[in-house]
């Protein structure tokens, strides 16, 4: 009886050890998801500040032709 005793030990470690290995494999393949995601957010992060960047000279350009024809107004309000 003894023998048998073991045996179910050996199995129940089997077990365990099999459900170590499964979840540790469905964590790998959840890490390799979540790194292509970080990946993938941080190439649309960078888009987005390179598109920040031209709106910003967009802006400054903007900012430079406004004040200038501001300036001619003023020339012309006073003589």
């Amino acid at each position: 009886m003894g023998g048998v005793v073991e045996f179910s030990k050996f199995d129940e470690l089997e077990k365990k050890i099999n459900g170590l290995v499964s979840d540790y494999e469905l964590l790998k393949k959840r890490n390799l998801e979540l790194e292509e995601l970080l990946k993938d957010k941080n190439s649309e992060m960078s888009e987005a500040n390179n598109k920040m960047g031209v709106f910003k000279e967009e802006r400054d350009a903007v900012r430079t032709k406004v004040d200038s024809l501001l300036d001619l107004l003023q020339e012309i309000k006073s003589p």
